[in-house]
């Protein structure tokens, strides 16, 4: 059965850093892509990271690049989104999701077939 578990989220102030987790099990994430996707309260889902295992090529919406980094574990099956320099607009319900298609890095969420249940990510001011 494939399953992802995120963790990781929590109470933060602004400025601070956060480090999510998603694993997975089921499956091997060497050779998928994976994404990373919050939704806030009122707010549509956001693509906001994602790493395509083939060949680690990663992307990221403008709203988190240069403070996020998603990154693959060498060793195990999970991969990580450190987030740094956390605003209080970054608050939100944070998702990993996988994508069978290998073909590139993808933010936009129909392109996914499995979903995390999600990790609450709240910066505050």
């Amino acid at each position: 059965e494939v399953q992802l578990v995120e963790s990781g989220g929590g109470l933060v102030q602004a400025g601070g850093s956060l480090r999510l987790s998603c694993a997975a099990s089921g499956f091997t994430m060497n050779t998928v892509n994976i994404g990373w996707f919050r939704r806030a309260p009122g707010k549509e889902r956001e693509g906001i990271a994602c790493i395509s295992r083939g060949d680690d090529s990663t992307g990221y919406a403008d709203a988190v690049k240069d403070r996020f980094t998603i990154a693959a574990s060498n060793a195990g099956n999970t991969v990580y989104l450190q987030m740094n320099s956390l605003k209080p607009e970054d608050s939100a319900i944070y998702y990993c999701a996988v994508r069978w298609d290998r073909t590139g890095c993808s933010r936009y969420a129909p392109d996914y077939n499995h979903w995390g249940q999600g990790t609450q990510v709240t910066v505050s001011s």
